[in-house]
């Protein structure tokens, strides 16, 4: 459909991507789109936003951009203001550790598959990455359940090139206010050495590769760390590498109605004073965010999703059909 159809989509019907889509718009409760920023999630979720709309779905949207802001401005988190330009280590954990118990209460409130909860779980330098981790609460058996799909865009190398021109060209002509917040070329340069940084850190980086290497952006090595990162969960990788038409169209402007979840100040204040009891220093504080992808090791039992059919313990075996009436799973020891 062109950019200014009514139903606001870009994806050809006769595409993967849109079967893909398609396929999370009918069966899943919760998808969260896992990845770098500058690899093309706004956009899939704006998309996947709209199909799950024409299906009749109300649509609720759990996005960094959106909820942290209300962390910052809490009484508790005024005295975390940015470190560089960066979101304060207390901040990112204090987000991370409100999502989890939202997740439980939206979960608990919302039965059925009335309604579709869409997140962007960036991960990297301690972002949401908490929904990727086992915890022994309410929200693990939600997280870990077949209708919670973690997705991974993964754009090849020359869409990649594409994105960040991209980024470059519309901060300079936003076409919705967010934009203004993306983050620029140097910084979407910056996290992917972070990334290689926690590839070599957990094995799947070559050997060869030095740590003094500026290694350019590889698809293969990208992909496989968010599906270490993503090993006690559903995860599915999604080569990218068409172009969306989507010059004239923001994936910040819904063409449908959305609900953001995001915590009340109260909720808000609480996140933020546990982690300060939790974390009695800077240093501690620091320990965590440089940690941010430990703890991650797959379970032998888990499924990584790949396509029509999903690995687990080295055997095929098919997707259920009907998640709705798949068991919990049990809950996993924190580690």
């Amino acid at each position: 459909m062109p950019p200014d159809s009514p139903g606001g989509l870009l994806v050809r019907e006769e595409s993967p991507l849109f079967a893909a889509l398609a396929g999370l718009a009918r069966d899943a409760r919760l998808v969260f789109f896992a990845g770098l920023p500058g690899t093309g999630k706004s956009l899939l979720i704006h998309q996947l936003a709209h199909l799950a709309h024409a299906r009749g779905r109300r649509i609720h949207l759990l996005q960094w951009d959106v909820a942290r802001p209300v962390f910052e401005a809490s009484g508790p988190g005024r005295r975390y203001p940015l470190e560089h330009g960066v979101t304060h280590g207390v901040i990112r954990l204090a987000v991370g550790r409100w999502a989890r118990a939202a997740l439980a209460r939206w979960h608990a409130e919302r039965p059925g598959l009335a309604d579709l909860l869409i997140g962007e779980t960036p991960f990297v330098g301690h972002r949401l990455v908490e929904l990727a981790r086992p915890e022994r609460d309410e929200a693990e058996p939600v997280l870990a359940a077949a209708w919670t799909r973690f997705v991974i865009p993964v754009p090849s190398r020359e869409l990649r090139a594409h994105l960040e021109a991209e980024r470059a060209r519309r901060a300079g002509a936003p076409l919705h206010e967010r934009e203004r917040e993306d983050a620029p070329p140097d910084v979407l340069r910056d996290v992917w050495r972070e990334l290689v940084r926690a590839a070599r850190a957990l094995g799947v980086a070559a050997p060869a590769l030095r740590s003094d290497d500026d290694v350019p952006y590889d698809p293969v090595l990208y992909r496989r760390v968010y599906q270490r990162l993503l090993g006690h969960r559903h995860a599915q990788a999604l080569p990218m590498d068409t172009r969306l038409p989507a010059g004239g169209v923001s994936p910040y402007d819904f063409r449908v109605p959305t609900a953001d979840l995001v915590p009340t100040e109260t909720e808000a204040a609480r996140a933020i004073q546990d982690v300060e009891t939790r974390c009695a220093d800077p240093a501690a504080v620091q320990r965590e965010i440089d940690g941010w992808y430990l703890g991650m090791s797959p379970s032998p039992g888990t499924l990584i999703m790949s396509g029509d059919s999903a690995t687990k313990g080295g055997e095929r075996v098919a997707k259920g059909k009907n998640m709705q009436k798949e068991k919990k799973k049990p809950k996993q020891k924190k580690k």
